[in-house]
């Protein structure tokens, strides 16, 4: 059996150009997704975010609370001490007394009103928290709207082609199998520089089809010789002949 070593230069530009096909459809495959997986990921995220930005405003919203609660005993404590000082005043023996404990009573009303302002501030924080809250709730439930749509968009093309792209994989794995070890090397490499993946490029109307740089006619003739590898000296792509990419066709069943 003939191992890829045995192979011509033209059954090599086969192999590789093979694969190059096969790997084309299937990023064409990842393109019809676009960025719907990164988008889908995204508003997850957000939906994170906005979920523990709640949970932060109902941590705020307890202690606020209890600010309020310690605030009114505060409040209610100097109250019952006024009351009590009151009636002390009814039993005083002189004025120093009397000046004594209107000091007392003086001082709780002090505190009485320093409490109201205090709680007064706090419901006015808490009704800021309370919103904040609201608006959040609003957000994460527009954020989930357009999530359901994103991944309903996701499903149905993932649904549409994971067939497709399954066979497609499978065929890319085999076809590495018969490809020169070194140009596959070669291969990996160009198409990793590339963000159209394209590694084995025809020439199109005199040019490389990678990046549009014309190909003298005597690089041409060689190419059409397919007697040795050549490769664009401007991009490094792979070149092939227009007769031979068009002989080259790739089932995705």
């Amino acid at each position: 059996m003939a191992t890829v070593k045995d192979f011509s230069v033209e059954e090599k530009l086969i192999a590789v150009l093979t694969l190059q096909k096969i790997d084309s459809k299937i990023d064409e495959i990842k393109t019809l997704k676009g960025e719907l997986p990164m988008e889908v990921k995204d508003l997850e995220d957000e939906i994170e975010g906005l979920q523990t930005r709640i949970q932060n405003i109902d941590t705020d919203i307890n202690t606020i609370n209890n600010f309020i609660e310690t605030k009114n005993a505060a409040k209610k404590e100097a109250q019952a001490l006024i009351k009590k000082y009151e009636k002390q005043q009814d039993n005083v023996k002189n004025n120093r007394e009397f000046e004594a404990i209107n000091k007392e009573i003086e001082m709780q009303e002090l505190e009485v009103k320093l409490n109201e302002k205090h709680i007064k501030d706090a419901n006015a924080e808490l009704k800021e928290r309370a919103n904040q809250r609201i608006k959040t709730e609003e957000k994460i439930a527009d954020v989930e709207v357009a999530l359901k749509a994103k991944k309903a968009e996701l499903e149905k093309i993932i649904a549409d082609t994971e067939k497709e792209e399954k066979v497609l994989s499978a065929k890319s794995d085999a076809a590495k199998e018969k490809v020169d070890p070194r140009l596959l090397s070669a291969y990996e490499r160009i198409r990793h520089s590339y963000r159209n993946g394209l590694s084995v490029v025809p020439i199109l109307r005199d040019s490389c089809g990678g990046c549009f740089n014309v190909i003298p006619p005597q690089r041409q003739s060689e190419i059409r010789q397919r007697k040795k590898i050549i490769v664009c000296e401007h991009c490094g792509r792979i070149l092939v002949d227009s007769d031979l990419n068009e002989s080259v066709k790739v089932s995705d069943k």
